[in-house]
């Protein structure tokens, strides 16, 4: 266990549903085939950088989300310039493009990924900002340099619980990234995300937890149905209105934040 990524108990035997089933074969084929093309056509504009619209981005966030098969539902807007902490609970990788779809950010990472072949490539010139969870003496460095990037203008994407839970528990919200914030002196922007079933109740197919791999939780989520994925984006914290990181990150924690009914689905 590391300051930056505490162990959760979710696992995918103990907490996830089984979806697949023989006649969600061929769908679950199509919805992998549009996702796919998706992402390849994020990879060939990825050069032009910050010069796409953020509103295209979000779109095309979005469509990623959907052409997996689950629908979105949006509350709120997030702050839509400027520098911006971006903190939400984390469930699914499904959470990156719904963070994302909210305001595009620089996501926060830990530093294997940097070494993934093809995809830690394409992270890194995505702007992704790494993190070394298992080196504790880097920690005042990271929380520097991401003073920094928040102090230059831009919106930062993170999951301070450290691990993906399943959604039907949470874990606790670390405070290290929130110190960024409050040197930055920029504002927080606190996000819920859930995912939710056909009968209202919520869903674990879209959980990526535990020793699950990319490829099991993809199939998953493309085989499930009638998953709708609830983002909840709260007033943000403005500067100055907690004064340490303690506070500030309990202020931003899901269990502070109460649903509301509401928004919109696409």
């Amino acid at each position: 266990m590391s300051v930056w990524q505490p162990g959760a108990p979710c696992t995918p035997r103990g907490c996830v549903e089984p979806t697949a089933s023989a006649a969600a074969v061929p769908l679950a084929v199509l919805r992998l085939t549009a996702v796919g093309l998706l992402v390849l056509a994020g990879i060939a504009l990825l050069p032009l950088g910050r010069r796409i619209p953020a509103g295209a981005v979000r779109r095309w966030c979005r469509w990623i989300v959907r052409a997996a098969g689950v629908r979105v539902r949006i509350d709120g807007a997030a702050v839509p310039t400027g520098g911006l902490l971006l903190v939400a609970n984390h469930i699914s990788w499904l959470d990156v493009p719904l963070l994302a779809a909210v305001r595009p950010a620089r996501m926060l990472a830990k530093t294997e990924i940097r070494r993934w072949p093809v995809a830690g490539a394409l992270a890194a010139r995505g702007g992704v900002l790494f993190i070394d969870r298992d080196r504790l003496r880097a920690l005042p460095d990271t929380v520097a340099a991401l003073a920094g990037v928040l102090r230059g203008g831009a919106a930062v994407a993170a999951f301070p619980e450290g691990s993906t839970w399943c959604g039907r528990a949470r874990g606790n919200f670390r405070r290290a990234v929130f110190q960024a914030a409050l040197d930055a002196r920029v504002p927080v922007q606190p996000v819920r995300i859930g995912y939710r079933g056909v009968r209202g109740t919520p869903a674990t197919a879209p959980a990526f937890v535990g020793d699950d791999t990319l490829l099991a939780s993809l199939w998953r989520v493309a085989s499930a149905r009638g998953v709708v994925a609830e983002v909840e984006v709260r007033p943000p914290l403005p500067p100055g209105s907690h004064l340490d990181r303690r506070s500030l990150a309990r202020a931003a924690q899901p269990e502070a934040v109460a649903g509301h009914e509401g928004g919109h689905h696409e």
